[in-house]
């Protein structure tokens, strides 16, 4: 054997030996992290199942409520919207909120529509977006069974330039003062959304023909 090939040897002992005396230090620790990553893993897809099974059963009741709407079961949706609301999962509570208040509108149910969009608005839990339709839900329903001051209460805070909100609520506004023939500031209002060019078009028609019927009173001065 050369001196070449035994030191080989020599060093291939070595290795083996550093090798097992490092396993023997570390092998549980290795063994350890791999079982964590295991069950981390498997807990992850568990919980993503779970997540999804509940969200899609949630959906598949709400999308029976709405059927049930649509067909004219009105209580037989309500209940089943109220039942969404205790123990559905995700979006689907407050958007089973939204819904049962706008079915009490159409059943004629101003008072109880407005207190549950009131409702809606005032949860810290539900997100703003959702919240601030619920306010203008309510400033709606306000213009015909409220007065301007109702209207106000919940239109107002979104009339601002920067509230993406706020043709809706200016249209609110401004409905509410036609409807108490304060025509300048109903004028003033609607004038508001036409200038604005974000805008949506069905709100500046509106806005524009609300416009036509104050001049047509000829209360108001031009310009």
């Amino acid at each position: 054997m050369s001196d070449d090939s035994f030191i080989r040897e020599v060093e291939e002992e070595l290795r083996s030996d550093r090798l097992q005396s490092i396993w023997k230090r570390y092998g549980p620790f290795v063994i350890g992290a791999a079982v964590a990553i295991v069950l981390a893993t498997a807990g992850y897809r568990a919980w993503e199942y779970y997540t999804d099974s509940r969200a899609s059963a949630s959906g598949d009741r709400f999308l029976a409520a709405l059927n049930d709407a649509g067909e004219g079961n009105t209580e037989a949706a309500l209940a089943e919207l109220r039942s969404l609301e205790q123990d559905g999962y995700g979006a689907y509570p407050v958007l089973a909120r939204m819904r049962a208040a706008t079915l009490l509108q159409q059943q004629g149910d101003a008072a109880g529509a407005v207190a549950a969009f009131d409702e809606v608005a005032a949860d810290g839990s539900a997100p703003d977006a959702i919240r601030d339709i619920a306010r203008i839900r309510a400033a709606y329903i306000l213009v015909d069974s409220g007065s301007a001051s109702d209207v106000a209460e919940r239109a107002e805070p979104l009339a601002s330039d920067s509230h993406p909100m706020r043709h809706a609520a200016r249209e609110a506004l401004g409905l509410a003062a036609w409807k108490e023939e304060r025509l300048a500031d109903a004028k003033a209002l609607f004038q508001q959304i036409l200038d604005d060019p974000a805008a949506p078009r069905n709100t500046m028609q509106r806005a524009s023909l609300m416009l036509d019927l104050i001049t047509a009173t000829g209360k108001v001065a031009e310009g």
